[in-house]
């Protein structure tokens, strides 16, 4: 009983000296975050992939679920299926107001690194540009940067790129397709 009540009576103190304080000065969304809206829903895929040089292209379908954390970021989920292989990853986008660039993580069910870009949104306000650094899929041991670009067609399609820059400093398409809005 007297555990009971000593438990209680810290409870109650902590709670009146949280309540005392000020609650902290969270920031607001700003208007970068409030773009990043237009990616929630749920989307059907449809993309082409080139594994390498001289290989042929095969066909990627799936679905990305969007949902805003609050209003500071996106997490997209997508899954696919290439060929017999399943993916799925998780996606978050978000805006750092300090570095003045939209920022983000990739992480999926086939690699075990965490892709970290920056970006920017173009001057017409549709096409959100991501950069990360990661493994170079054609030289084992090394790695490459890689562009990832989201534009949006209208606020039910997205045309998307993923690109990987060459030796020479060009920047080469290996994904692309669109991601469509599924209507309810």
């Amino acid at each position: 009983m007297k555990r009971l009540i000593c438990t209680s009576f810290c409870v109650l103190f902590c709670c009146n000296v949280l309540h005392a304080q000020d609650v902290p000065n969270f920031p607001k969304p700003q208007k970068e975050h409030e773009w990043l809206k237009q990616f929630a829903g749920d989307w059907e895929t449809d993309s082409k992939a080139i594994a390498g040089p001289d290989m042929p292209a095969f066909e990627c379908k799936g679905t990305i679920s969007s949902r805003m954390l609050g209003g500071f970021w996106v997490v997209n989920e997508l899954n696919t299926d290439i060929g017999e292989m399943k993916i799925s990853g998780v996606q978050t986008i978000g805006y750092d107001a300090q570095k003045e660039k939209y920022v983000g993580t990739w992480v999926d069910s086939v690699m075990d690194y965490m892709w970290k870009y920056e970006g920017d949104v173009d001057e017409t306000g549709k096409i959100l540009t991501l950069e990360a650094e990661g493994p170079n899929m054609m030289a084992a041991g090394e790695t490459a940067m890689f562009r990832d670009v989201y534009e949006f067609k209208s606020k039910d399609q997205i045309v998307m790129k993923s690109q990987m820059q060459g030796e020479d400093g060009a920047w080469v398409t290996f994904m692309e397709g669109t991601a469509k809005r599924k209507k309810k």
